[in-house]
């Protein structure tokens, strides 16, 4: 690659033209923006979104992006106005069920930044004068800094300061291929011949899956039909607000004369009223001057292939774009019948117009941001709303020029999908599922209804059998609790009797699990480990590649285990992982999903064409493998029962591995424990997995032995102290900050090790602290906002029940001034809990149990 990248960004939209802004102001020059369509109106979505901005959302990534797009948007001038109308947010409750998600949206906007507060009815009713006075409401969430996305205005406004600072735009160019030698993009492919590229971005909207095909990169989204409506001018006598007073609709010209949804030509001061959300009923409104603009949600899903929409035509208009489709009038009448219920001045109105207007929808409702895992140079940043935009484009210009995005893209890699994942038919049944759910009420824990039992284990049958109460996780499914298991709970010494739950927290939840947690503390348990996701490294190079990716010492002799963490440049934790040295040149590593997959992929590959005498190969061994984790002071018990082979303390120490044999069954046995008990983890290839289950649960009958799930490996995990990747930290945060600084061994080098120099644990400003609630009884779920000296100055990561300690836990980022013994609240659907900052591990600080 040259010094200076050669930029081919595909598409001129909101987020296209905001990747070259962020681009440009990072001293990157070479850039080219290629656009079907006109430039003045493109024709994409952009074109027509209507530009609501909520920023509150229960992702912490999405909340700033969207936070971002709203200072940039606020900070774009044209003509003297912004491109940001800070009209606010209202989203209202009109059942008791809504009420409490605004409480808990609440929650999510106070642990992120974002000033957010529950109003009653009638403050409502005052912000919204419109709204029904029938008693339909019952409160509302404001957000004052919510408001109006001036879409259309802004990309002109980006246009022209890009074009200024050296960005060349090609309008009416289609994309016809993209060139990749050696694994990597060389060039952009048009009519008018192939513009040479080092790096390629496709912002290409809906039509991503049709430019990432030209490169053979599968672009997990699906373009679906959207209904949006204005309506006639509300009378004088019923206006939609006494501050708008009949402002004419139109007024500047910044597209030539063409209208979109009035973004363009509205004097942004034309809309008063907050954007306002009746998510009960799917819908959604903003003020078009006089008019009224009605989105809705709730009619059939509208799949859309966007290759069925042909060239886009060289002139564009309000009412001839490719993304704007013809409207579905049935489909909108209930909504109409609604909105006329909710906001009366609306019975005096008709329909002036609609249209089914097409977006890019998701399997899990995040963006697309990143670099493909299999090309290298092909970056992405589709699915990405207006919302969002600014936000995306800042994250994918900093991983561009910095080699990091400041907020974590976890939840937005291209790489996050499983294969499975990343089917056809997988991403059509599971997008449309979000757009139908889009204004649901979800549980954080809630499954999806289909498609399921898509990745099963090889112990599958015999948790059924066990009555195995199964979530689905990346395809997976995964025992929670064992209905079995319901009969211990007549067994449980007072101490260990679980606590009654409130109905959300208890949503999920079986008190079988508290059962689960005291047989693994007092007898044995086996877990299913086998979605862990598993990569066999190899070569001449294997040790090579993990030594300088890895922070830890992984040259070990064979049968060493080692955990340790991947960090980025910036020294960001990119993930936790387990590497097991099996022979001198072969690794099994305990990764945390495909994310980590790409990583390791891609670095292999390069080693091995920078020094082909020190290759290395990668190798998801997942699906052909199985793993019990058997854990629990009676363990050695039971698996010495089932082999002749040395499992004894000196036989197998800690955190070592081992061939051996159970029952006949060939097995890599590795010491460690994540639910803090002694035991194993025990991998077999799938053919053999039925059988491994069988001879360790014959074994271990004598014992008591029981199958346990998922809710009591998460508390038993809280109480030692052990950390979940995505979770707990991300690459937001650093070694010292997260409490992992022991996985460092700064004698040797590593990827991030040069960001560390200056920092300790003495000079962070903020800590992954564990909390336990004072009360003994107030479990909590995640993300919730804690207020220290009445301040929201952090958020729960991971929370539990902790059934041995018989309290329940929250891990949580706090500020390093709040210390052990101090104490906290955390805000729960709108009330305070008192909760202390405690020592941890909070279970078995020496590792007696764990080492014995």
């Amino acid at each position: 690659m040259t010094s200076k990248p050669r930029v081919v960004i595909v598409g001129a939209g909101i987020v296209g033209t905001n990747v070259a802004d962020e681009l440009v102001s990072r001293g990157w020059s070479d850039i080219t923006i290629v656009e079907q369509g006109p430039l003045d109106m493109p024709g994409g979505s952009t074109s027509h979104a209507p530009g609501l901005v909520f920023q509150t959302n229960p992702s912490k990534t999405m909340t700033l992006f969207a936070r971002y797009t709203v200072e940039k948007l606020l900070s774009l001038k044209s003509g003297g106005q912004s491109c940001f109308n800070q009209v606010g947010g209202l989203e209202v409750a009109t059942t008791p069920e809504r009420l409490e998600e605004l409480k808990r949206k609440q929650g999510y906007a106070h642990s992120y930044g974002i000033d957010a507060r529950v109003i009653s009815a009638e403050e409502c009713l005052s912000l919204y004068p419109a709204l029904t006075t029938n008693g339909l409401i019952l409160g509302g969430l404001h957000i004052p800094s919510d408001g109006l996305a001036l879409a259309a205005r802004a990309v002109q406004v980006l246009i022209k300061r890009t074009r200024d600072a050296g960005v060349r735009y090609l309008e009416l160019t289609p994309v016809t291929g993209i060139e990749k030698a050696n694994g990597r993009v060389t060039g952009v492919v048009t009519p008018s011949g192939t513009i040479p590229a080092d790096i390629v971005i496709s912002c290409a909207g809906f039509w991503g899956v049709e430019v990432g095909a030209m490169v053979g990169v599968p672009i997990p989204l699906l373009p679906m039909a959207h209904q949006y409506v204005k309506t006639t001018p509300i009378t004088p006598e019923n206006p939609p607000s006494e501050q708008t007073n009949g402002e004419s609709l139109t007024n500047g010209n910044l597209t030539n004369g063409h209208t979109t949804n009035g973004d363009a030509l509205v004097n942004p001061n034309a809309a008063t009223l907050p954007i306002l959300r009746y998510q009960d009923q799917d819908l959604y409104y903003r003020e078009h001057g006089t008019q009224y603009g009605i989105g809705y949600y709730g009619h059939r899903p509208m799949p859309v292939v966007a290759a069925s929409l042909g060239a886009t035509p060289s002139k564009v208009d309000e009412k001839n774009m490719p993304s704007r489709l013809e409207f579905s009038t049935e489909d909108f009448a209930p909504a109409w019948k609604l909105s006329q219920e909710i906001l009366p001045a609306l019975q005096k109105c008709e329909i002036a117009d609609g249209f089914d207007g097409i977006f890019s929808f998701t399997p899990d409702g995040g963006p697309l941001v990143g670099q493909a895992p299999n090309v290298d140079g092909f970056y992405v940043a589709e699915a990405v709303w207006v919302t969002h935009s600014a936000g995306v484009a800042r994250a994918l210009a900093e991983l561009l020029t910095d080699g990091k995005s400041k907020i974590d893209l976890g939840e937005c890699e291209l790489a996050r999908f499983e294969d499975v994942q990343l089917t056809p038919e997988f991403v059509s049944e599971t997008s449309q599922q979000n757009f139908v759910e889009i204004y649901d009420i979800l549980h954080p824990l809630q499954p999806r209804d289909s498609p399921r039992c898509m990745r099963v284990s090889p112990f599958y049958m015999r948790q059924r059998e066990l009555g195995a109460y199964f979530l689905e996780g990346t395809g997976w499914e995964r025992p929670f609790w064992y209905e079995e298991n319901a009969k211990l709970l007549n067994d449980l010494p007072p101490e260990w009797q679980p606590v009654e739950r409130d109905a959300w927290s208890a949503k999920y939840y079986s008190p079988i699990a508290a059962a689960e947690a005291w047989k693994t503390r007092t007898a044995v348990a086996m877990y299913d480990m086998t979605p862990l996701r598993r990569l066999e490294i190899t070569g001449p190079g294997a040790v090579d590649l993990l030594m300088r990716l890895t922070t830890g010492t992984v040259a070990r002799k064979p049968g060493a285990v080692t955990y340790t963490l991947l960090l980025d440049d910036q020294g960001g934790v990119r993930s936790d992982i387990t590497v097991a040295r099996l022979a001198e040149e072969i690794y099994q590593v305990g990764v945390n999903g495909p994310v980590d997959t790409a990583y390791f992929t891609r670095e292999a590959r390069l080693q091995t064409k920078r020094t082909p005498e020190r290759a290395v190969h990668v190798r998801d061994i997942t699906g052909g493998t199985c793993c019990i984790g058997l854990w629990g002071p009676l363990a050695r018990e039971v698996i010495t029962a089932a082999t002749s082979d040395d499992f004894s303390n000196k036989g197998l120490t800690y955190f070592r591995c081992k061939y051996a044999s159970i029952a006949g069954i060939p097995v890599r046995a590795l010491r460690l424990s994540y639910v803090g008990e002694l035991g194993w983890e025990l991998y077999t290839s799938a053919d053999n997995g039925m059988r491994l289950w069988d001879a360790i649960w014959k074994a271990g009958q004598p014992h008591g032995i029981i199958a346990a799930g998922r809710t009591a490996f998460n508390s038993l995990r809280l109480e030692k102290g052990f950390r979940l990747w995505g979770t707990d930290m991300t690459t937001e945060h650093d070694p010292y900050e997260s409490g992992l600084d022991f996985a460092l061994k700064l004698d040797k080098s590593f990827v991030g090790k040069t960001a560390l120099f200056g920092r300790s644990k003495k000079t962070v400003t903020r800590k992954l602290r564990c909390l336990t609630v004072d009360d003994g009884k107030s479990v909590v779920l995640g993300k919730e906002p804690v207020f220290v000296d009445g301040q929201a100055k952090g958020y729960v990561t991971s929370a539990a029940f902790g059934f041995t300690i018989g309290k329940p836990i929250a891990y949580a980022w706090l500020p390093a001034t709040v210390n052990e013994g101090d104490g906290v609240e955390i805000e729960y659907f709108g009330q305070r809990v008192k909760a202390t900052v405690s020592p941890e591990p909070l279970y078995d600080p020496k590792m007696t149990r764990l080492r014995g």
